[in-house]
């Protein structure tokens, strides 16, 4: 398993240099910020040693740029949903995996996971959060659940770095999972499935293959069973007599 912490709009350089120290302290060097603050000097003084990661790290003004090559997104957040938020609850999937949960589940996995931190004062937005496929929250008090970004990533840093793969069992690519949302979404809607549903069922389908972590056969298998529903039925479509 290869690591890539992605930082989404952080605001200071602090948390940033602190953020690359403790990728250094668990063996992890892939960082990409997306519209970072300014690093200067004191981000560099937090990253005490690591400072060849920060000097090192990817800077992107897109987070689709950041997420170029992986094969699972793990989405982080603190945030606790009311009852106000019955929908989003549905669909977000809570209560997310704890930090030891997602390490478990990414043990003798071969391949890239982003693991995605959001800015300081307001995290990952919903749609950046429905983005992933995994989603992870530390198991905070009620009190105060939000962590400090550089002290979650430590603590989500220190449980997946003791991952110690013996199999290898590959995981399905991006660019292939992307293929079964896009075919699910053009299946859904030629069979006239309510169009306002179409993207909580693909949402749904994301945190089930997430969960799943689908292999690159099994990817091709369930896109190539999905397309040839499409066939079927747009040929169906076309043989229909006309009125």
């Amino acid at each position: 398993m290869k690591l890539r912490v992605v930082l989404v709009e952080p605001r200071y350089e602090g948390n940033v240099g602190a953020v690359a120290r403790s990728m250094k302290n668990f063996g992890f060097n892939d960082l990409v910020l997306v519209r970072p603050c300014d690093i200067g000097s004191f981000g560099m003084a937090m990253a005490a040693h690591a400072k060849d990661i920060l000097q090192s790290a990817k800077s992107v003004d897109r987070l689709e740029d950041a997420l170029e090559g992986v094969n699972l997104i793990v989405g982080t957040t603190g945030k606790r949903l009311s009852r106000d938020h019955h929908h989003l609850r549905l669909h977000l999937r809570v209560p997310f995996l704890t930090p030891s949960e997602l390490a478990e589940r990414l043990r003798d996995k071969d391949g890239t996971v982003a693991l995605l931190l959001g800015r300081e004062d307001w995290g990952l937005t919903n749609d950046e959060l429905m983005a992933c496929d995994v989603l992870v929250s530390i198991p905070t008090s009620d009190e105060y659940p939000v962590m400090n970004l550089s002290h979650a990533a430590t603590v989500l840093l220190y449980e997946l770095g003791q991952v110690d793969s013996t199999l290898e069992i590959r995981l399905a690519g991006r660019d292939m999972l992307e293929r079964i949302y896009e075919s699910t979404d053009h299946l859904l809607r030629i069979i006239n499935y309510p169009e306002h549903k179409i993207r909580y069922v693909v949402l749904m389908l994301r945190r089930i293959f997430g969960r799943a972590e689908l292999t690159e056969r099994e990817a091709n298998t369930l896109l190539g069973v999905i397309k040839k529903a499409i066939w079927k039925v747009e040929g169906e479509e076309d043989q229909a007599p006309s009125e």
